[in-house]
């Protein structure tokens, strides 16, 4: 049987194989995956619909393939040979995948090791052969890999995964100077949509600043009591979310879009929110975030955090967006100027807060600051409209009980 790329979703007609999971040989059981396709948008995971064996590989990982093209062969007669999933069962002898990393010849080639182990180690670039494992005979678990991947990295690795590398993507010979790799269909993407954005709108892009004062100590009161009761950890996004909702509600110009000669006024408020993945910048949305209230904003964007993180979002969560919010703050930002989430006509940029000497009542104090940054499509949004979004968003932020009654 011949393995095809299956439909990726509306206007997506290529992908590139980030990884295969099996082997050519390796039995396979009914459900497991075979081999993750990258999109621009998601990771799609192509699995085997009966048991059976993995017998041909017929493109390498970091080749693009289109909708249809043949990934491998398949052997659904061999299926007897595949091992049982059942519930419970130790785990068997398993073997890397080959994206783990490459071992010298004198290394062992397997291991033993739990299946979320393998996935794990495989996400994360870590090297399963110099992880101990913890499990009865010394099967390496999960927790162990986790262990392993929190304790101190040489130098280049940790210079690596802190800009988003695998550790294999810095081994090169000595003496060489430069590297080439090529582009992910998701990085790909992201370039398009970004140009796409500069060229197809008038960019423009106005600031403001937020005293951060009452939102901390909100939040700081009600921090524990909020997770030791609903679960949920208190962060300033949820408060950003809400307060950028009750302004868009003011400035309804803020959060539509261009079609043609027409502008499309959206009841609705998609409030999508930038998030770093390994694979690059992805942004899901909050759908219908303007009917949430602060909490329940506070589980809508932990939940699409770790599918972002986990590369499990669906093209449900990362398309209809209306408006986004991104944070460089996160990364130790002071200022920027974000790049509009085409055709969304503009997005929010949040900032480091620092603490700055202000002018209060006539008397300087120290004050927790943000910079905040909106960038907009001058074409449907005038300048005035733009300020006063800002203004609008400071005036709740500095001011939270009015989130209640607006």
């Amino acid at each position: 049987m011949q393995l095809r790329v299956p439909p990726l979703g509306e206007s997506i007609t290529e992908a590139t194989i980030s990884r295969w999971l099996k082997r050519e040989g390796d039995a396979v059981n009914a459900g497991e995956t075979l081999v993750e396709l990258e999109t621009d948008k998601i990771t799609v995971e192509v699995p085997a619909l009966k048991g059976g064996v993995l017998t041909t590989r017929a493109r390498a990982e970091g080749d693009v393939v289109k909708v249809g093209e043949v990934l491998g062969e398949f052997d659904e007669s061999a299926a007897g040979s595949a091992v049982p999933a059942a519930i419970g069962a130790a785990p068997s002898t398993i073997s890397h995948p080959s994206s783990v990393i490459s071992h010298p010849s004198s290394a062992i080639a397997d291991v033993r090791a739990a299946p979320s182990a393998v996935r794990l180690a495989a996400e994360s670039g870590t090297d399963l052969s110099q992880v101990a494992g913890t499990g009865r005979g010394g099967v390496i678990s999960k927790p162990d890999v986790m262990a392993a991947m929190s304790a101190p990295a040489p130098a280049p690795v940790a210079a690596a995964a802190a800009i988003g590398l695998s550790p294999t993507a810095i081994a090169r010979p000595v003496g060489e100077r430069e590297t080439r790799e090529k582009m992910t269909t998701r990085r790909k993407r992201i370039a398009e949509n970004l140009l796409q954005a500069q060229h197809a709108t008038a960019h423009l892009t106005t600031f403001n600043e937020i005293d951060l004062s009452a939102i901390m100590a909100l939040r700081d009161r009600m921090k524990e009591k909020v997770e030791k009761e609903h679960g949920v950890k208190l962060s300033f996004m949820p408060f950003f979310a809400r307060a950028a909702c009750l302004a868009l509600r003011a400035f309804p110009t803020v959060n539509a879009q261009i079609d043609g000669e027409t502008i499309i006024f959206k009841h609705y408020v998609n409030l999508g929110i930038a998030v770093a993945s390994e694979g690059g910048l992805v942004v899901p949305n909050v759908k219908d975030a303007d009917r949430k209230g602060t909490l329940d904003t506070a589980r809508a964007i932990m939940a699409l955090a770790t599918k972002a993180r986990d590369g499990k979002l669906t093209m449900d969560d990362l398309t209809g967006g209306s408006f986004t919010i991104t944070n460089g703050g996160v990364f130790g930002s002071l200022l920027s100027t974000p790049i509009i989430n085409y055709p969304q006509v503009a997005i929010l940029g949040l900032h480091k807060t620092q603490d700055r000497p202000v002018a209060v009542n006539g008397q300087v104090v120290i004050r927790p600051m943000m910079y905040v940054a909106l960038s907009y499509d001058h074409r449907i949004v005038d300048g005035q409209q733009a300020v006063l979004f800002l203004v609008k968003l400071k005036e709740l932020m500095e001011d939270p009980a009015t989130m209640l009654i607006d």
